[in-house]
């Protein structure tokens, strides 16, 4: 078994206290390999990482056009939100759109991951919906794609089970996660995502592969190209519907724009497309470290590819190279990418 490099450091005292070990997977939209660090063969579960490859058939068949979906919501296909208040409600929408409400969602009912949104939720007598699930929009939109796949049958009976593996909506969903990654799913693991879901285990080169063609359009069927673009185009319009206030992707996709789409996943994957270099990237922290190994180590994979003016590199800094501060607001330590990360190639 592959020993991956050490990608990020937690330094005390001017020593090491805590490490991350990792791979990187950094390809072109033809499958030739750009860089990389560690195992990038290995199968891992992207989870929330590919829903924008999962939402591709939400544009691609029409689904999207027929129900005006507007940026917010397509944006919200694609995300993982806080589920703060204008999560809730864009989600809700896009069910009214279809015909539906919440009791269609089969994604399953959590508490906001945002704390404030978590609090007032709380201090209203409120209780969590499907609709604060993380993943509500992802799955309004596969039940957009099912309301139109079920034509002039009963929607509300097509629908039910859309989260199995043999329904036709997830079937959809899954030919297109296989054509854009080249992966084929039938021989990869297959596990169970937290929303319900199939989640398949596909290497990082693959997964690579797979965000090159969704920021570029090559490889793709001309009608999948389309979809990845108007789904970028919405994202960079729209970038506090696909995670929310104060988090890593919509921060830094409201400072760079197109240049980056980036998505975290679960277990310390993440990936991310840089249209304008043509490259996906993807990554996993061995320890499955996601709001420290993960979001660091995608910020240095940011400042090492993408053309950053002054303030942009300082800003993307602060999010490579972290400051500690301890209750008293005295820095402690920092949490910074590690000399493997900061010298990769070419």
């Amino acid at each position: 078994m592959v020993t991956n490099p050490v990608l990020v450091e937690l330094i005390r005292g001017g020593a090491v206290e805590s490490f991350h070990r990792g791979a990187v997977a950094v390809v072109d939209a033809s499958g030739g390999t750009v860089a990389s660090l560690g195992d990038v063969d290995r199968p891992v579960f992207p989870r929330s990482a590919v829903k924008a490859l999962q939402a591709l058939p939400l544009v691609e068949s029409g689904a999207a056009d027929r129900s005006s979906l507007t940026d917010e919501q397509l944006a919200l296909a694609c995300a993982s939100h806080g589920g703060e208040e204008r999560h809730v409600r864009t989600a809700s929408s896009v069910l009214e759109l279809a015909g539906l409400d919440a009791s269609a969602l089969e994604c399953g009912s959590h508490w906001p991951g945002n704390e404030a949104a978590s609090r007032a939720l709380a201090r209203d007598g409120g209780v969590p919906t499907a609709l604060h699930n993380n993943c509500s929009g992802k799955h309004a939109g596969f039940l957009c794609v099912g309301c139109l796949m079920a034509g002039s049958r009963d929607a509300r009976a097509f629908l039910r089970g859309y989260v199995k593996a043999e329904h036709p909506v997830m079937r959809e969903i899954s030919a297109a996660l296989e054509a854009a990654t080249g992966c084929r799913l039938a021989d990869a693991p297959r596990g169970t995502d937290g929303c319900s879901i199939p989640t398949f285990g596909i290497p990082l080169s693959a997964l690579a592969l797979g965000f090159a063609r969704f920021g570029t359009g090559a490889g793709l069927s001309e009608g999948r190209a389309r979809a990845a673009r108007r789904l970028r185009e919405a994202v960079a319009t729209a970038p506090f519907f696909v995670a929310g206030a104060g988090r890593f992707d919509t921060r830094v996709m409201e400072r760079l724009g197109q240049r980056v789409f980036c998505k975290v996943g679960a277990e310390g994957v993440y990936c991310a497309a840089f249209p304008e270099l043509g490259i996906g990237v993807a990554l996993k922290v061995d320890d499955g470290n996601n709001a420290r190994a993960a979001e660091v180590t995608m910020a240095a994979l940011v400042e090492r590819y993408v053309a950053l003016d002054e303030g942009e590199a300082a800003f993307m800094r602060t999010l490579s190279d972290v400051a500690l501060t301890n209750w008293n607001g005295i820095e402690v330590g920092r949490l910074s990418a590690a000399q493997a990360l900061r010298r990769l190639g070419p």
